[in-house]
C-alpha cells in the first residue's frame, strides 16, 4: 500500500481551525441529523489507516493529550527549537517536509498531517499533500488561527466523497491528476 499524506481537519465556514488561543471548544455539529447522508466518514477506521501523525508545535501542545490512540502512533512535531524526543513523539526542527516526504517510501501506514495552519502551508507549497479531508463546522469564527494562508499554489482537487453528519459536511478530495 502507498503511504499517502493526508491532511485531515475541522474548520469554520470562514476557515478557521481553532479559536485566538488554540482552543477547539468551539467544534461541534448542528445538533441533528436531518441533513446527514447515508453514508458517514468514518474517524475510527481513518485513525486506524494511520501510523504516524505529524503537527506543528502549536497544534500538539494545544491538543496532544485529547487525541485517541496516541499511544499507538508516531507523533513527528515541527518546531523551531530542537528538543529531545519524548516516548513516541519526535521534534523536527529542519526541513519536516523532506523528512516527512521520505517516510512515504518506507513501509507502513498513511501518514496524517493534522496541523496547524503554517506547517499545512509547508506541504501544500511543497505539492506534498496527497489527500485532504475537511470538515466544515456550522459556525463562523471571525478570527483565530486559519487553515488556509495567503500566496498557496493553486492546486486543483478531485471532490472524490461528501459526507454529512450533524449538520458537518465532510469534503474528501485527491489532488487530480495524481
Amino acid at each position: 500500500m502507498a503511504r499517502d499524506i493526508i491532511l485531515n481537519l475541522a474548520i469554520s465556514l470562514d476557515g478557521f481551525i481553532c479559536d485566538e488561543d488554540g482552543g477547539f471548544a468551539w467544534i461541534s455539529g448542528q445538533g441533528d441529523s436531518q441533513a446527514d447522508t447515508a453514508d458517514h466518514f468514518d474517524f475510527d477506521a481513518f485513525l486506524a489507516s494511520c501510523d504516524t501523525i505529524v503537527m506543528g508545535r502549536k497544534a500538539y501542545e494545544d491538543c496532544f493529550s485529547s487525541l485517541p490512540e496516541a499511544a499507538e502512533k508516531r507523533f513527528l512535531v515541527a518546531s523551531r527549537t530542537p528538543r529531545a524526543p519524548e516516548g513516541n513523539v519526535v521534534f523536527l526542527s529542519a526541513d519536516v517536509v523532506s523528512e516527512v516526504l521520505a517516510l512515504k517510501d518506507r513501509p507502513g501506514k498513511h501518514i496524517w498531517l493534522f496541523g496547524g495552519g503554517e506547517l499545512a502551508a509547508d506541504f501544500i507549497r511543497a505539492d506534498a499533500v496527497d489527500r485532504y479531508i475537511v470538515g466544515i463546522l456550522p459556525v463562523i469564527r471571525g478570527r483565530g488561527r486559519r487553515l488556509f494562508q495567503e500566496g498557496l499554489p493553486s492546486t486543483e482537487l478531485h471532490l472524490d466523497r461528501c459526507t454529512v453528519a450533524d449538520g458537518i459536511p465532510i469534503l474528501e478530495y485527491s489532488r487530480r491528476g495524481r
